[in-house]
């Protein structure tokens, strides 16, 4: 079983905490005056919902993006719309959490038929045999 499916996002969701501040770039008269970059922060050691193997995971592999040991924080503020800032983050929290947790299958190693590497050594004595006649026969033998 994946460490993602049984996570319940509706109620992780509620676990967030949002916070707003002026956004930079261009705008106008509106950046300076409408607080529109939204910021998300999730404490991953402080989750209801997380089981304890899932916050292991998230703590080990984002860990150069924690605040505190623990703290997850993104922002958003690529629109002039709170609103919109605010769903766009909380998808990018569902992208990386996703990627966070999911298991890569295990490759199986797998072997070449003796079918196909006598074909391959076939093929090269064939080269072999071309590139020799290729050659000028020596005079001085």
């Amino acid at each position: 079983m994946s460490n993602i499916e049984n996570v319940e996002w509706n109620k992780l969701i509620k676990e967030l905490s949002f916070s707003t501040s002026r956004s930079g770039g261009s705008g106008g008269q509106h950046v300076n005056k409408v607080e529109t970059k939204v910021i998300l922060k999730f404490d991953i050691t402080k989750s209801d919902i997380l089981t304890d193997r899932q916050k292991e995971i998230l703590l080990q592999k984002l860990s150069h993006r924690l605040k505190h040991n623990s703290e997850l924080s993104m922002y958003s503020q690529a629109t002039r719309s709170q609103l919109k800032n605010k769903v766009r983050v909380i998808d990018n929290f569902k992208k990386l959490i996703r990627k966070t947790l999911h298991q890569k299958k295990r490759r199986i190693p797998t072997r070449v038929p003796g079918k196909v590497k006598a074909k391959i050594r076939a093929n090269k004595k064939h080269k072999s045999v071309i590139k020799q006649l290729r050659k000028k026969p020596d005079q001085y033998q």
